[in-house]
């Protein structure tokens, strides 16, 4: 499995199972079959209701916690105190010792305040990595001049329709990795029936799934796509075993539509 080393030395596998928009009531079952079929990284939130069901499969699993990346993102946070309770209460709900990579979910409140709170939690341990979610260009170069640890990871909308070039190039100078939510466009702008990628596909025996998602992980993206489907999941996780030819990342450069596709960030 392809992995990626972060500014503090923590390896994270590239390619990660998301559960945005997972029930609660399948949750559990579903991390159980993207760990059986291979998948390493698990990415949750407090604000999907699931944090306590992916625990629980993680626990369950058989694999040591040693092997397993959680990934999860404070929400509703104002500040530090409370901040240091919201991480205290996803532990609790994961039932894990420590917090691979945590998040911000979206620059709202005081985020120098409570990005100085997870700083805190992970000089203690509990946080293995810290991170931010959503921050475009603006937004990540300020708690960038006002933070002691620079974030190892920014989640951001991401895609073959999207690309972010302008953020990853900040990013890459300040040695922040990029990771992409909705690596598939959640299907919008006809990504499945996309000429492009449809041919791409073809010539390389792949689904176009596979090709979006090798657009990314190609280029050191992180991805954590979502199915339910564990045929799917399998799909996903092997987006990593064929390379694109350089004309083929540049044709599908020329997909970039300039906007995002879900008018939220």
């Amino acid at each position: 499995m392809e992995t990626v080393i972060l500014n503090n030395g923590v390896t994270m596998p590239l390619i990660g199972y998301g559960t945005y928009q997972i029930p609660a009531h399948m949750t559990e079952q579903c991390v159980a079959d993207a760990i059986c079929v291979g998948y390493r990284s698990i990415d949750t939130a407090q604000c999907y209701g699931n944090e306590r069901e992916v625990g629980l499969a993680c626990r369950k699993s058989g694999v040591s916690r040693s092997e397993l990346f959680i990934t999860t993102k404070l929400w509703a946070c104002h500040g530090f105190s409370d901040t240091l309770r919201s991480i205290d209460s996803s532990l609790r709900r994961l039932n894990m010792d420590y917090i691979d990579l945590l998040l911000i979910h979206e620059p709202t409140g005081d985020v120098h305040e409570i990005y100085r709170a997870m700083e805190c939690a992970y000089r203690e341990g509990k946080l293995r990595a810290i991170g931010i979610s959503n921050f475009l260009e603006e937004r990540y170069l300020d708690l960038i001049n006002h933070c002691e640890v620079i974030p190892a990871v920014n989640q951001v909308e991401t895609h073959v329709f999207r690309q972010q070039k302008k953020l990853r190039g900040l990013e890459y100078q300040r040695d922040t990795q990029h990771e992409s939510w909705s690596p598939l466009a959640c299907g919008r702008n006809g990504v499945w029936k996309n000429q492009t990628l449809l041919e791409i596909a073809g010539q390389h025996g792949r689904s176009v799934s596979q090709i979006a998602l090798r657009f990314l992980t190609q280029q050191g993206i992180i991805v954590i796509p979502k199915s339910t489907n564990t045929q799917h999941m399998k799909e996903n996780l092997t987006a990593s075993e064929f390379d694109l030819t350089p004309e083929e990342m540049q044709v599908i450069e020329q997909l970039e539509v300039g906007r995002s596709l879900f008018g939220w960030w």
